[in-house]
């Protein structure tokens, strides 16, 4: 979990680092609402929706904010998490028409176990 928090926040410094050196400043860095979650704490957000996959109401309440600000949450970080994360078999192999095909033969002869409370 710590390695994937590391990997998540230093996506997140360098994205808003690119941001800042695009910007055209006319206040001083540090202004404007400050974030309600801290970091890591939005990242417990995205993971936890992932798993539980509750309303953004119900993902506010329990995280103690707005359910906007639950949902921006969730939509600032899957890109990044997207891109640390290895994606699924189904996802690497859909470009290629053959590999899924072949994939999706050898997975018929499974049985899907689904691990939910």
């Amino acid at each position: 979990m710590e390695s994937l928090l590391n990997c998540a926040l230093k996506r997140h410094q360098d994205i808003k680092a690119k941001q800042e050196s695009q910007k055209i400043r006319i206040n001083a860095a540090g202004g404007g609402r400050k974030e309600l979650l801290s970091t890591e704490e939005q990242v417990c957000l995205c993971l936890f929706y992932l798993r539980q996959m509750p309303t953004f109401q119900v993902l506010g309440m329990l995280f103690s904010i707005s359910k906007t600000e639950a949902n921006d949450t969730f939509h600032y970080w899957i890109p990044i998490l997207r891109d640390i994360l290895p994606a699924s078999l189904l996802e690497q192999v859909s470009n290629n028409e053959s590999d899924l095909v072949f994939v999706q033969e050898v997975l018929t002869n499974f049985r899907l176990l689904v691990d939910s409370l």
